[in-house]
């Protein structure tokens, strides 16, 4: 039996992944609170705690079974493995760039701690898993490119990840039309730095050439994009994908601050005023889009006028939801050297009113569909015999109806529970 644990949506993809190439050799997959013979931690270390946390949960897993294999992947192995072979509950240590051979390496392991991590600075191919079976119907995430080449000063995903490797659009729209066929309604179009995709081709496609490709695709009803850099967003772009009918109206663009001295110093490489353009161009092209970022706060030398900067930015720009962040070191980063590290009071309070402005703008983006008719894809059930689904523009929706997942249904909303839309069906 094989228990495996995932982080991000890539590593949600790979996992799915792992997964497969061991239940087609036999093995039984299984739940954390099932006893396994086998433990799988796919690890993220975009921060500190994530690299806490993947500790937490090998520890947990030898607590769980004694005799079991553990083994660690993922992009903390690959960083850290030298922190990694510390453990005593590790037994193999594999990276990223090993993932496709993880089961070879598993059923080969007797009984001395392992290493497998090669230099992922040198891989020049996209590291194909084929067609990866989902048990979920209704959403699937499709990994169509790994690395980044952008080396934002506060990040190590660059060093975790390596360089920018695209998969070939053929294996991508074979992968959806047959999970298509199996039921899946929507697709997540996700990578390290999905913005990137096509770079490293020789025949000038990009990303939005991909998309048009896919939504082409029979059965397939809604294709959602994942993280998008705001340098992405331009008038040909846009203008492109306003024309692709399946594209779900939900843009998650990473902006980590509003102020252009702090931006400057994270190496993000566009100003807010080219931000803010793009998020115009996305408004006025999808009229009920919703726009998500992330931010990031205490970074290095961001001063009090710095951080009141990007305060008024986001209380302008207005996005429906913000994922806030308080900066972490990352060894082996530029900024992790830089003086005037900020102090995690500071951090804090900074962050709780961030917090509270994403609070505010959240509901006020909800509340504006009260009354309103909204086509959800239902996905699974949930406590108080609710069926739980979202809109193209990503908001949540319950209503009491039974069987209904993996069905697109028009829902008059009638009220807002917390950050969610509740609603009934509305009969043809």
């Amino acid at each position: 039996m094989l228990y495996l644990h995932c982080g991000c949506k890539v590593n949600q993809y790979e996992t799915n992944a792992i997964a497969q190439k061991f239940i087609e050799k036999g093995y039984k997959k299984v739940e954390f609170d099932t006893k396994a013979d086998i433990y799988i931690i796919n690890t993220c270390t975009v921060t500190s705690m994530a690299d806490k946390k993947s500790r937490q949960i090998i520890r947990q897993a030898k607590t769980r079974n004694e005799n079991a294999t553990i083994v660690a992947t993922g992009c903390y192995a690959q960083i850290s493995k030298a922190e990694l072979e510390k453990m005593d509950e590790l037994d193999i240590i594999v990276g990223n760039s090993e993932k496709n051979k993880i089961v070879d390496i598993v059923e080969n392991y007797s009984n001395e701690k392992k290493q497998e991590v090669g230099k992922i600075e040198e891989e020049k191919e996209f590291q194909d898993f084929g067609t990866v079976t989902y048990t979920e119907k209704t959403r699937a995430v499709i990994k169509v490119q790994d690395g980044c080449n952008n080396f934002c000063s506060y990040c190590i995903i660059p060093y975790a990840k390596g360089r920018v490797r695209s998969r070939k659009p053929e294996s991508v729209i074979n992968e959806i039309k047959n999970i298509v066929k199996k039921g899946t309604k929507e697709v997540v179009i996700t990578g390290i730095h999905v913005a990137s995709y096509g770079k490293d081709f020789e025949d000038g496609t990009k990303l939005i050439d991909l998309l048009e490709q896919i939504n082409k695709i029979d059965g397939l009803k809604r294709i959602r994009l994942g993280s998008l850099e705001p340098n992405l967003i331009t008038e040909e772009f846009v203008e492109r994908l306003g024309n692709v009918e399946k594209i779900c109206d939900h843009f998650h663009l990473s902006l980590q601050s509003g102020c252009d001295e702090t931006l400057k110093r994270m190496n993000r490489k566009y100003t807010i005023e080219e931000f803010e353009k793009g998020v115009k161009l996305l408004r006025n092209k999808f009229p009920n889009v919703a726009l998500t970022t992330d931010i990031i706060v205490g970074f290095p030398g961001e001063t009090e006028e710095e951080f009141e900067k990007t305060y008024k930015f986001l209380k302008n720009i207005k996005f429906s939801k913000m994922h806030i962040f308080k900066y972490s070191q990352r060894k082996g980063t530029v900024a992790a050297k830089m003086k005037e590290q900020i102090s995690p009071e500071i951090k804090e309070k900074r962050s709780n009113k961030l917090i509270e402005l994403s609070n505010k703008n959240e509901i006020e983006f909800l509340n504006q569909y009260i009354n309103q008719n909204l086509e959800v894809l239902f996905e699974t059930k949930t406590e108080g015999d609710y069926t739980e689904g979202h809109t193209t523009n990503y908001i949540t929706v319950k209503v009491k109806a039974e069987n209904i997942e993996n069905s697109i249904e028009n829902v008059k909303i009638i009220k807002r529970e917390d950050m969610e839309l509740i609603g009934n069906i509305k009969q043809s």
